[in-house]
């Protein structure tokens, strides 16, 4: 299956670069380019790409907010956030509004194009410097609900990108009851996504990621 991405930024060398990097890949095509959020609007209605690269600071509108629209108009288009900034507060409004995953643009590049496989099957992918700020520097907060057991053992390999079915043939549960489970999980954290999650319960304390 080839991956169709859509690359957006507004510097012109870092779309020729990405673009080389990513054509390169035998299973990977960029579709387009967009230099700023409202270009990257009309090129996911235009081409419905399966990945958005998306860098956060641009002119004009912004990585959140074409991240928040993407999401709300294409449910099953994927952004990527590839971006300088990992600051607490870029991160939260990133994945607040919808990111599948956040990579810093100093990731080694065979990161890069697993994280985007990754976000083409849905599945979660934060930079390791990411996942270390959500646990260390966000602390939980006090009146968060209590996952289960088995909605941590869930959550946690949803946070290694496992698929609801990898999930379901490791625990010996059925795909309906893991299903369920992230249902709970969700309610309990008030988010509506699987990386919302696993940002989520790293941020309060409910979750710890290995290695």
């Amino acid at each position: 299956m080839t991956v169709r991405v859509l690359i957006v930024d507004d510097h012109p060398v870092v779309r020729d670069g990405l673009r080389g990097m990513l054509d390169a890949q035998p299973d990977l095509e960029v579709l387009d380019e967009a230099a700023n959020g409202h270009q990257a609007l009309a090129a996911v209605a235009r081409e419905t790409p399966d990945v958005v690269l998306m860098d956060l600071r641009m002119p004009e509108l912004d990585g959140v907010e074409a991240t928040r629209r993407i999401r709300d108009g294409h449910p099953g288009v994927s952004v990527l956030v590839l971006t300088t900034y990992d600051d607490d507060t870029a991160i939260l409004r990133a994945v607040e509004a919808g990111a599948t995953g956040y990579l810093l643009k100093d990731a080694p590049r065979e990161d890069l194009f697993a994280a985007v496989r990754a976000a083409a099957r849905g599945e979660t992918t934060l930079a390791p410097s990411v996942a270390a700020k959500l646990m260390r520097g966000l602390g939980r907060e006090p009146d968060a609900e209590e996952l289960t057991e088995r909605e941590r053992e869930v959550l946690a390999l949803v946070a290694d990108g496992a698929t609801n079915r990898a999930i379901a043939r490791q625990l010996h549960l059925s795909e309906a009851t893991v299903k369920t489970h992230l249902v709970h999980v969700y309610a309990k954290l008030g988010v509506d996504d699987r990386t919302a999650a696993v940002t989520t319960a790293l941020r309060r304390g409910l979750l710890r990621l290995e290695g």
